[in-house]
């Protein structure tokens, strides 16, 4: 008796979709196919053809985008165990995902190359993971995975994650620009949290990476920016100052702030840094000024980008709520109001 073969064959048959047209060697064992049957099917000519080592498309031609996808995870997923922690730990789960220029091709960015013009389909795997690129499955390390997003059933990375993937193999400008600013624009992500994650791959180093996040912030500013004032007139609330600088009479000057309600001393800020450590110096910049202004008697408020754009009925009941809590505090030190 063979060993080798499983007890219970399921039937291809049983099979639909995508997944009975892209099979790794031990799923087609699980179905009664044998290696040396699976190798006959695979021959010049023949009903089937490998497409990745290990794994298996069980029709002729070239594979369509999806069955591509599909067999990049299957080769991450069922090759390359995992190496063991250090002090004898289990190895890690297996682990993958879509990352780079075909995730973003899945989150639908129009400035992305459709799936079927990539040479290589980019899978997010686990550090400890033993694999190499092979074919068109291009093998991407993370220290940490993050969480994916189903898409279509498609394990996908973050946009932030992908579109650091992305830029990491383009050397050109004007395509990481247009990323990014999609990336913007298109209210996939903040400006703030994807210079992080351009950090944490250590792009910042790159010349046109830097040009390209540059225009990438001005433009999560300048949208921002039109999310408060649609956000002001929207819900009601009284027209403040608005971009002023704030100086104390004959006095040094306090900072800028993107709206200010002289009559309640109440400022706010739209908050546009990417989240850093704690002791990071432009944050403590950042929040002695804050502090600074409280001194005076000052509020203020600080509101996300996202919050505006996401949640802005939220972010007008705390302005709202700053401007009637003016009432029972204590007047405030008198500031100059200047256009900035």
């Amino acid at each position: 008796m063979n060993h080798d073969t499983p007890l219970s064959p399921l039937p291809l048959r049983q099979l639909s979709g995508i997944h009975c047209r892209v099979l790794t060697a031990s799923q087609l064992r699980e179905h009664g196919i044998l290696p040396a049957e699976t190798a006959e099917r695979c021959r010049p000519g023949g009903p089937w053809q490998q497409v990745l080592p290990g794994v298996y498309l069980l029709h002729p031609g070239p594979p369509t985008s999806e069955e591509r996808l599909h067999a990049a995870l299957l080769f991450a997923r069922h090759r390359g165990p995992a190496v063991p922690r250090q002090g004898g730990g289990q190895p890690e789960a297996p682990a993958a995902m879509i990352t780079g220029l075909a995730a973003l091709a899945l989150h639908g960015f129009t400035t992305a190359p459709p799936l079927l013009a990539l040479d290589r389909i980019d899978v997010l795997v686990a550090r400890t993971r033993r694999l190499r690129s092979t074919g068109f499955a291009g093998i991407v390390r993370a220290v940490e995975m993050p969480v994916p997003q189903e898409i279509t059933g498609v394990p996908t990375a973050p946009v932030p994650r992908a579109l650091a993937d992305a830029v990491a193999h383009l050397a050109d400008a004007s395509s990481v620009r247009r990323l990014l600013t999609e990336a913007v624009r298109g209210g996939h992500c903040e400006a703030a949290t994807l210079v992080r994650e351009l950090s944490r791959a250590r792009l910042l180093t790159r010349p046109h990476v830097v040009n390209a996040v540059d225009t990438l912030m001005a433009e999560g500013r300048a949208l921002a920016e039109q999310r408060l004032y649609a956000m002001v007139h929207h819900h009601g609330l009284p027209d403040p100052c608005w971009n002023v600088d704030l100086r104390l009479p004959g006095g040094p000057h306090l900072g800028g702030v993107d709206a200010y309600w002289p009559d309640h001393s109440v400022a706010l800020e739209i908050d546009t840094r990417a989240p850093r450590h704690d002791q990071d110096p432009a944050r403590s910049s950042y929040d002695q000024r804050r502090e600074h202004l409280e001194r005076l008697g000052i509020t203020v408020v600080h509101v996300l980008p996202r919050t505006l754009r996401d949640a802005p009925g939220q972010a007008a009941a705390v302005v709202r709520t700053a401007l009637m809590a003016s009432a029972d505090r204590e007047p405030s030190a008198y500031v100059v109001v200047l256009p900035r």
